[in-house]
């Protein structure tokens, strides 16, 4: 019996990966999360420019 506790965690570790593995692949497929991703990647363009520009003004 002993036994069989110590392979319990290995065996739910092998599931909750596998469960995992499918739900980030499900979330790469959304449409709506890439232009969200987007979005938010050209908000940091703009605010790392700016950023830019406020330091080598203080300078």
């Amino acid at each position: 019996m002993q036994w069989l506790l110590l392979l319990l965690c290995p065996i739910m570790m092998i599931f909750m990966m596998k469960g995992m593995h499918s739900v980030a692949k499900s979330d790469n497929d959304d449409p709506m999360m890439k232009k969200e991703l987007e979005n938010l990647k050209a908000q940091n363009e703009i605010l790392s420019s700016e950023l830019s520009d406020l330091k080598s003004k203080l300078k």
